[in-house]
């Protein structure tokens, strides 16, 4: 008999954290006007946290599995069912699935899904070290939104968190539109074109 020789195709893709970070930063802006009382309810905010916040970070997810990219593809995917999660809650709230669930609310349970997210996001942030300062800086004040995310829900401050979280969310969104442009550019140029901040080089 023949042997064949194993042979193995490599995919070439480009990288898919800029499309995360402008889902991001475009939820997290739009969110951001509601809480700041720039806008008002949060029908459209659903719109954007479905098909921005969780679809587009769901892609960018799946490809830096490909990439094998760990930490990207964990935190992307992460913060994608984040964003379906917190649609669904808020369709629910609004009443969308029916009055019985709408009736059944009870925000402490957010509250644990913050905490969590909150835990996950400062383990997540000490990895951010050494992708680069950029995104740490994004993660720092991830948790700080989270943090206060987590206070409001449970009833802590309610007006300190919910400001805090409003202004947390939209440096969130500016911090991450300039990451998503960092990263089409450099690429694009080849060069750095926008600075990203090289990784600390504390753990690496």
């Amino acid at each position: 008999m023949r042997s064949r020789a194993a042979s193995s195709v490599r995919l070439s893709l480009a990288n898919p954290s800029g499309l995360g970070l402008f889902g991001l930063a475009i939820v997290t802006f739009v969110a951001s006007s509601q809480k700041l009382g720039l806008s008002d309810g949060l029908s459209f905010v659903i719109v954007y946290a479905i098909f921005l916040g969780a679809t587009g970070q769901l892609v960018a997810c799946i490809l830096d599995f490909f990439h094998e990219n760990i930490w990207g593809a964990t935190v992307f995917g992460a913060f994608a069912f984040f964003w379906y999660a917190l649609a669904g809650a808020w369709m629910i709230k609004m009443g969308v699935f029916g009055p019985e669930l709408a009736a059944a609310c009870d925000t402490i349970q957010l509250g644990f899904a913050f905490l969590a997210y909150f835990i996950f996001a400062v383990m997540m942030t000490i990895g951010a070290m050494e992708v680069s300062k950029l995104i740490f800086f994004d993660m720092v004040v991830i948790d700080i939104l989270l943090g206060a995310l987590a206070l409001n829900a449970f009833g802590i401050a309610p007006h300190a968190t919910h400001v805090i979280a409003a202004w947390a969310e939209m440096a969130t969104a500016l911090l991450s539109l300039y990451g998503c442009c960092a990263v089409v550019l450099n690429s694009s140029f080849g060069r750095p074109f926008l600075p990203l901040g090289k990784p600390f080089g504390i753990f690496k």
